[in-house]
């Protein structure tokens, strides 16, 4: 099935009593590019979030955005009684030699270091490992569900863009005949015109070998076919359950270069104007297959 690059994904829940909500966003890209920003403490938790993103995504960059809200009391910082009561036994001493005035300011205190002390992240972390995957996962879900839902959208276009290309073949192949015909006919025409004043004849073979060498010189039809044969696995590439994108871009380039041969052999203005209009559907997939993973 095909797929978008592009999408978007987000979960919530709560976990353990702290509330988490997960997004995550792909954009295009040729390689896969990852890039995670989780909370202060959860560094452990990236080589997972990485391997689940490589498991489900082949290509595009992919931002995962963790947020997390603890409860009040969970948030605030613990006071080191300890290493307060230290600093206090330290600075009593100084105060009443220095200068019986002076007072310990108690918020001075707190900002020594050791003394307030953060939450222990770490520990949280590894207490809801579990359930932040799952909601990862969650995510993860979301996100592949709008991708396969744009990449439907993306294949229609596509598939239309080959059906179009197909159609203009079909009439080069039914003109192609007729160029050679009216080349053997303008050619006679004009050989006539020449040697009519002086009396000279030209003969038939001498006229066929000519008509000859410009049908081989303007043959497309190997063209023609290998052109159809792209057009072909393009189609199969767009129905395979794998990740497509890489293999379309490379052959939309292969059609394009059957195209430009074509319309250099073809010597016909009616040709030349369906290869345009072939060009202008292979820029097509060329530009949506960007979006394709």
């Amino acid at each position: 099935m095909l797929r978008s690059m592009t999408g978007f994904g987000a979960a919530s829940a709560c976990v353990d009593g702290v509330d988490y909500a997960a997004e995550i966003r792909s954009v295009n890209n040729r390689y896969f590019k990852p890039s995670l920003r989780l909370p202060e403490g959860f560094a452990a938790l990236e080589a997972d979030v990485e391997r689940r993103l490589r498991q489900r995504i082949a290509r595009g960059s992919v931002s995962v955005t963790l947020r997390m809200k603890m409860p009040d009391e969970w948030a605030a910082y613990r006071v080191n009684t300890a290493a307060l009561q230290n600093y206090l036994e330290q600075l009593k001493p100084l105060e009443v030699e220095a200068d019986p005035s002076l007072r310990i300011d108690l918020g001075t205190l707190l900002q020594l270091p050791g003394v307030c002390e953060p939450p222990e992240l770490e520990q949280l972390a590894e207490r809801t490992r579990d359930g932040v995957l799952e909601l990862i996962d969650g995510a993860l879900e979301a996100l592949l569900a709008m991708r396969a839902a744009e990449g439907t959208a993306l294949r229609d276009d596509l598939l239309g863009q080959c059906d179009r290309i197909i159609e203009l073949l079909e009439a080069i192949r039914t003109r192609a005949p007729n160029v050679v015909a009216e080349y053997h006919q303008r050619l006679q025409s004009r050989v006539s015109e020449l040697t009519a004043s002086v009396g000279v004849a030209v003969d038939a073979e001498s006229l066929a070998r000519e008509v000859a060498v410009f049908a081989d010189r303007c043959d497309i039809a190997e063209e023609l076919s290998r052109l159809s044969g792209h057009v072909e696995q393009f189609r199969e590439a767009t129905d395979s359950d794998e990740p497509c994108g890489r293999k379309c871009e490379f052959i939309a380039q292969e059609m394009l270069r059957e195209a430009n041969t074509i319309a250099s052999k073809s010597n016909d203005a009616e040709i030349a104007k369906a290869v345009v209009d072939i060009k202008t559907a292979i820029d097509r997939l060329k530009e949506q297959t960007q979006n394709v993973e």
